[in-house]
């Protein structure tokens, strides 16, 4: 759109993640599920960190991410989200505005720190997260400026902060400006863990107000209760206008009221890390929509982007995105 100073705005967990290579066995014996997302307080922060091995520190949250891939392929984006004034806080605001994202956070409020993510990555790429929320949950409706969210042509939310009441209250007032001034919003149901605990919210969210709904398969097939991915592509179609399903090396399906389109995955030469795969590909795809490119050509851009981010460790793109999503 002509008149707005973004193209996305998200909202979201602001993350510092630690990455840190593992195995099953350290998964079993702390009784983590391996591929998860799990919540934890800043004890069990604290005591996981003690056991893990080296860890490498680099900034993340699933929407913040995505906003920092969209930057990155030359896309207007910017970031809402809550920040302590400590050391955390100041990485992931310095990374987050090198990378080209606008970020203007909140002023910090007494009490909890910035929020860590612990990712245990096993030699199968899969990544095991524990997640300790701190000061991004208390991001609450006076930190949405209606400006900023009419100032941008899609506002796009992960589905993780949905946990939290104040953050829950900002993404529906976020939503409410968005859709009163003729913007668009997207959803990222985040974690299959996730629906299971907001299931009949979310159903609410994409059959309303979400235009646009990023979702991978077992997260589909949660969200209606169903072990049959056909029929939750059958079930979404009717409450959703776009739905984009992704099925990791089964590539993408992308889902209207009137038609489906398959796209293909991107292979990279080597499978290190797939930590952020679902936020890049977000990127990819919402930098195509609201650059004008068809729904298949967006997928591929959302592939594109994907496969750069599982080809390293960490979940901010280390390749030119912008040279590799040329021409397509």
């Amino acid at each position: 759109m002509s008149d707005t100073r973004h193209d996305v705005i998200a909202l979201g967990n602001a993350i510092v993640d630690v990455l840190s290579e593992s195995d099953d066995a350290f998964l079993k014996a702390h009784g983590l599920p391996k591929g998860s997302m799990q919540l934890i307080d800043e004890a069990q922060a604290t005591s996981l960190y003690a056991d893990m091995g080296p860890g490498v520190e680099s900034s993340g949250g699933s929407a913040a991410n995505t906003v920092v891939g969209v930057a990155a392929m030359g896309g207007r984006s910017a970031f809402i989200g809550r920040v302590q004034n400590d050391q955390l806080g100041e990485v992931f605001t310095h990374d987050i505005r090198a990378s080209g994202v606008s970020f203007d956070p909140p002023q910090a409020l007494p009490g909890a720190a910035t929020a860590r993510c612990l990712v245990l990555v096993t030699p199968d790429a899969q990544r095991t997260m524990n997640t300790f929320l701190g000061c991004s949950g208390e991001l609450g409706p006076d930190d949405v400026d209606p400006d900023l969210i009419l100032g941008a042509s899609i506002t796009y939310l992960e589905g993780y902060l949905w946990d939290p009441e104040p953050a829950k209250a900002a993404f529906r007032k976020a939503m409410e400006v968005a859709k009163a001034g003729g913007r668009d919003v997207a959803l990222s149901l985040s974690d299959s863990f996730c629906v299971d605990r907001h299931r009949d919210e979310f159903r609410q969210l994409v059959a309303g107000p979400v235009d646009i709904l990023f979702a991978n398969e077992d997260e589909i097939m949660s969200l209606y209760q169903t072990d049959d991915f056909e029929e939750a592509m059958d079930a979404v179609r009717g409450d959703a206008p776009l739905s984009i399903l992704t099925r990791s090396e089964k590539g993408c399906v992308i889902v209207t009221p009137e038609e489906t389109i398959m796209v293909g995955a991107r292979v990279p030469e080597k499978l290190v890390d797939t930590t952020g795969a679902g936020d890049l590909f977000a990127a990819g795809f919402l930098h195509g929509l609201t650059t004008g490119r068809d729904l298949a050509t967006c997928g591929r851009m959302g592939a594109i982007a994907a496969a750069e981010i599982i080809s390293h460790y960490g979940a901010r793109p280390e390749s030119d995105l912008r040279a590799l999503i040329a021409g397509v």
